[in-house]
C-alpha cells in the first residue's frame, strides 16, 4: 500500500511530461506539413553525377546474347 504514495506521483509527473512535450510540439508545428514528410522518402536526395558535353561519350558495351537490344 506504501508503494501506491510513490507511484501515483511518479505516474502524476510523467503524464505531465508527455503533455508538455505534446503541446511543445504543437507549437513548434511539428505537425504542420504531415504529407512532406511521406513523400520526402519517395525522391532521392543524392543527384546522379552528369556527364559534362565536352568529355568523352561513355564507351559502348555489347550486350549478351538475346538481351534487350536484340531485335527477337
Amino acid at each position: 500500500m506504501s508503494g501506491l504514495l510513490y507511484l501515483i506521483p511518479v505516474a502524476i509527473g510523467l503524464g505531465a511530461i508527455g503533455l508538455a512535450a505534446f503541446l511543445w510540439s504543437l507549437k513548434s508545428a511539428q505537425f504542420e506539413d504531415l504529407d512532406g514528410a511521406a513523400n520526402r522518402i519517395l525522391f532521392d536526395d543524392d543527384a546522379p553525377e552528369r556527364r559534362n558535353a565536352t568529355s568523352d561519350p561513355p564507351e559502348k558495351t555489347q550486350s549478351p546474347p538475346g538481351g534487350p537490344h536484340e531485335p527477337g
